[in-house]
């Protein structure tokens, strides 16, 4: 039983894909990166000196208290505070979970309605066809930032005032992933145009199956390649789009910040000497999104 068990394992393991990932140092790396980013949010309450976000932690007294390294420094904040008293490291691990929150929530809203688009779009055909690309050839047309700030726009507008702050983060992940959509739409449509034409989905029409039944069962099997390539890069684009928003102050509320908040915020400061509130953020948002975009890169050449 533990032969069969460890000959499957080394079977699975034993693929083009794996591979090719252990081949290229490079996305070994961006691996490591993301996997360590992706612990640190989860484990965020666990490994987290302070909660930023508890006021009846925050001293006032410690704001602006440097890096460890740096006079003044001390090795309670050893990546320093900001103008609260909040540690910069606990800060970032919190806002490593609601950008990473934000990012995954969207991207699978973006594939949820942009391959079910994209599988009826180019199964049926006609009109639908016509009407979901124009659609999609329209938001194509303005930048995703743009269309994600006229929802958030528009939400805030709808929405009452008082419970704002509490939609915040869901009416965010609903703006940045309507703006994202069309790519998975337009590529599922383009595959599921050459896989409809094969033999497997002319058998399954002539025994009778749903046609419900031929895409989810049959199509979508073989165009996921392309889906998970998308989606990795998607999520590098919705954690920035996420930041750009939160830094311009129609993201998420300053009461639970994101790395856009407090890049944001450090950036107050930044020409007064206290860099390490937005240095620290900034680059903690620019490795995660180099290493998901690495992956994503590799993952296209993979599969």
């Amino acid at each position: 039983m533990a032969y069969g068990w460890a000959s499957t394992l080394r079977q699975r393991l034993d693929t083009d894909v794996v591979d090719s990932f252990r081949r290229s140092p490079v996305t070994v790396v961006a691996g490591v990166l993301t996997s360590l980013f992706f612990l640190a949010a989860l484990f965020a309450p666990w490994i987290a000196p302070q909660d930023p976000f508890d006021p009846a932690s925050l001293n006032l007294l410690d704001a602006f208290t440097a890096p460890v390294w740096r006079e003044g420094g001390s090795w309670q904040f050893w990546l320093g505070t900001d103008d609260q008293g909040r540690d910069i490291f606990s800060a970032i691990l919190f806002g490593l979970r609601l950008s990473l929150l934000v990012g995954f929530a969207s991207v699978l809203f973006s594939l949820v309605v942009g391959v079910t688009l994209g599988l009826i779009a180019g199964y049926v055909g006609g009109m639908i066809d016509s009407l979901i690309m124009r659609v999609a050839d329209v938001q194509l047309s303005f930048p995703a930032i743009l269309i994600a700030l006229l929802i958030n726009g528009v939400a805030r507008v709808v929405l009452p005032r008082a419970s704002m702050e509490d939609l915040a983060v869901p009416v965010l992940i609903l703006s940045i992933g309507l703006s994202g959509w069309v790519n998975f739409a337009r590529t599922v449509r383009g595959s599921t145009m050459v896989e409809k034409g094969k033999e497997y989905v002319l058998a399954a029409r002539v025994i009778g199956r749903p046609t419900s039944f031929i895409m989810l069962r049959h199509i979508l099997p073989n165009v996921t390649g392309p889906i998970l390539v998308i989606a990795t890069i998607s999520l590098a684009v919705a954690i920035l789009a996420e930041a750009t928003l939160s830094f311009l102050g129609v993201g998420v509320p300053p009461t639970q910040p994101s790395l856009g908040t407090l890049v944001n915020v450090g950036n107050n400061f930044l020409f007064s000497g206290e860099w390490w509130m937005v240095i620290f953020p900034g680059a903690t948002l620019a490795i995660l999104v180099l290493a998901v975009n690495l992956l994503g890169d590799w993952l296209r050449d993979a599969l």
